[in-house]
């Protein structure tokens, strides 16, 4: 819902605090607001504010730009009456927000009283007037039968247990469940979504402890507060959603998708699983290009060659048959193309020549076998099996992930992005307020790991190459950026964080990886996700001796964990979807390397580019140069 002067809002609480600043926020939009609260005297002046700023916007209005209605939340005439106030003199209400909210003394337990003035009286304002408040805003917007939205002011404590003040976090982790319940309402025009903000400074929030402030990170800003107000009143997709904004972790909807597939009903099926075709019809041809390796080599053109092949029909009765739109380009292409990736003994390996090379890419499913039924024709979807340097390629469906689109975004979001996403979770543990080192940053996983956890909420340290790398790693949130070219990696690790740092994603190998493992503090995570410096040379690939390192893991309760994705595809689709969430939300950015490799026969040139050391972000290869120029319209 685009905000337009000349909407109007109704806002419960709003003499103080966050109600307050929506009230204000929204006259700075040419709202007109009907301010509801049990404080007068703070009631008027905040009337007051809005009609000075509305003057801006309106002129010889017959009516006043912004109302004062004294009312006790709890009483259900009075805020019945609030409304119909608020209707009577502007016509209708597209904008509800539900702020009324008071803590509650003494704890519950220690309460000898009937409780009507203490916890009863708690429990009617924070939960029951929100309910209330609902039911008549909602009934307002669908008998005006125009798009209205309501938003119901949570808490924090609503997400979890807040020990100081049970009745509070129960009244608010009530709000936030009955709101997320609401969904249904959207299919009428309106959408009830719910704002959890830690703490922020009102009256009610200074009454907390200083100590436990700060141990969060100190008071929220109310800019912050109204900025997720507004996302999720403009944000259309946003129905039954719960917004919790930190200082540690930013905005965050809660619960992540990875969350809510453990109690839905159906958590096998991705809610992107059946996509309506809304490509252009594909044309098979009789044969197509594709990247076979046919010598083991660690130099990937020496090992390779393009081949043209004839397109098998029908399509296998387990299978789909995808058009390869845009394929990714990894460091470890090499290794494959070298064997490196298969059990064996060099003889055994050499015995599966010839093999198709490619790990990930996105497409549209051209083709699907006769026991294909939850894949269409038409879907886009994103594979990361073998094979995706070609115009076409035949994988069995269940490996298929649906995705939106089949952009080079969604490349970029597959082996570089996953890795990241899971890496850190499983094998680095990571949570909040920890400093993480990512090397590499500015390559095609080493951009995601960056912001993950910078979105986590943690300070982030980030190494690179060059001027504009760094200036692409400050852009993605990098809190200290390293250039080596300028600046010694260990010198300053060692004069700016003598503690040691907490996480450190490390893809370089070598030299880089023993001045990590130094860097690394007590009880620290390194991952180990690649040794790209170790991948090229005179005979590839060879494993290197790291002394003493039993001994320095063991003397700081440290933990060096290597993680390859293949073994965590079970949780691929999860984190795709959070990966695309956060993009979608514009809280994530991907970069693609603004160099073009256009058709089949350009890998070999985006792999040796990838290992020039001259990418940042994601390299990436046009299948069908044609076909790309066609999606990008749509």
């Amino acid at each position: 819902m685009e905000l337009k002067p000349g909407m109007s809002a109704l806002v419960t609480g709003g003499a103080s605090g966050i109600g307050k600043a929506l009230c204000s926020a929204f006259a700075q939009k040419g709202l007109f607001v009907t301010v509801v609260d049990f404080s007068e005297e703070n009631g008027r002046e905040v009337a007051a504010l809005v009609q000075k700023e509305n003057s801006k916007f309106h002129r010889d209005l017959r009516v006043p730009s912004s109302v004062f209605v004294k009312c006790d939340v709890s009483n259900a005439d009075s805020l019945a009456a609030a409304f119909e106030k608020h209707v009577q003199t502007y016509g209708g209400l597209d904008i509800c927000i539900n702020c009324a909210g008071i803590a509650n003394r003494p704890l519950v337990y220690d309460d000898t009283s009937d409780g009507a003035r203490t916890w009863r009286h708690a429990v009617n304002v924070n939960l029951v007037a929100v309910i209330d408040g609902t039911r008549i805003a909602s009934q307002i917007m669908r008998s005006q039968k125009k798009p209205g939205v309501i938003i119901n002011i949570g808490s924090a404590a609503g997400l979890y247990p807040m020990i100081f003040d049970p009745v509070y976090s129960a009244t608010k982790g009530g709000v936030v469940m009955f709101t997320r319940s609401l969904i249904p309402l959207k299919r009428h025009g309106v959408r009830v979504n719910v704002l959890c903000p830690e703490f922020v400074q009102t009256n009610m929030g200074e009454q907390m402890g200083r100590r436990i402030v700060d141990s969060t990170g100190g008071y929220l800003k109310m800019e912050d507060i109204v900025n997720g107000a507004f996302e999720l009143i403009q944000d259309e997709s946003k129905a039954g959603a719960c917004l919790w904004i930190t200082n540690r972790r930013g905005m965050e909807y809660w619960p992540t998708p990875e969350e809510q597939r453990k109690y839905m009903v159906n958590p096998s099926k991705s809610k992107r699983t059946l996509t309506n075709n809304i490509y252009p019809s594909i044309q098979m041809p009789e044969s197509f290009e594709k990247i076979v390796v046919h010598t083991l080599s660690h130099n990937f053109r020496n090992a390779t060659r393009l081949e043209r092949v004839r397109l098998r029909l029908p399509v296998e009765p387990h299978s789909a048959l995808v058009k390869i739109i845009y394929a990714g380009v990894n460091a470890s292409d090499v290794n494959f193309s070298s064997g490196r990736y298969f059990s064996g003994n060099p003889k055994e390996t050499a015995s599966r020549l010839p093999f198709d090379a490619g790990f990930e890419g996105v497409g549209i499913v051209a083709a699907v076998g006769d026991s294909v039924n939850h894949i269409k024709v038409g879907t886009p979807v994103a594979l990361m099996t073998f094979g995706s340097y070609a115009e076409f390629t035949q994988v069995p469906a269940k490996h298929l992930l649906p995705v939106p689109r089949p952009d080079p975004e969604v490349v970029a979001m597959l082996t570089s992005g996953l890795t990241a996403s899971i890496g850190l979770e499983k094998a680095g543990q990571m949570t909040s307020g920890k400093v993480v080192l990512v090397t590499a940053a500015a390559g095609g996983t080493g951009q995601f790991a960056v912001q993950l956890a910078k979105l986590a909420g943690n300070k982030v340290v980030a190494t690179c190459g060059g001027e504009s790398k760094a200036e692409f790693l400050a852009s993605v949130g990098a809190d200290r950026v390293i250039n080596y070219r300028n600046e010694s990696i260990k010198d300053v690790l060692k004069k700016e964080f003598p503690r040691g740092v907490d996480i450190i994603y490390e893809s370089v190998g070598g030299e880089m990886f023993d001045l990590c493992l130094n860097a690394l503090a007590v009880h620290g995570h390194l991952i180990v996700i690649g040794m790209i410096s170790q991948y090229q040379g005179e005979s590839g690939w060879k494993p290197k001796n790291y002394t003493g390192l039993c001994e320095k893991i063991l003397a700081k309760s440290q933990t060096v964990a290597g993680f390859f994705l293949v073994q965590y595809a079970h949780l691929w689709q999860d984190h795709l979807d959070k990966l695309f969430d956060l993009y979608a939300s514009g809280k994530l950015k991907v970069s693609l390397d603004p160099k073009k490799f256009l058709g089949v026969a350009s890998v070999p040139d985006a792999v040796e580019y990838l290992h020039s050391g001259r990418s940042v972000g994601k390299v990436v290869v046009c299948i069908d140069p044609s076909y790309c120029q066609v999606a990008a319209k749509l």
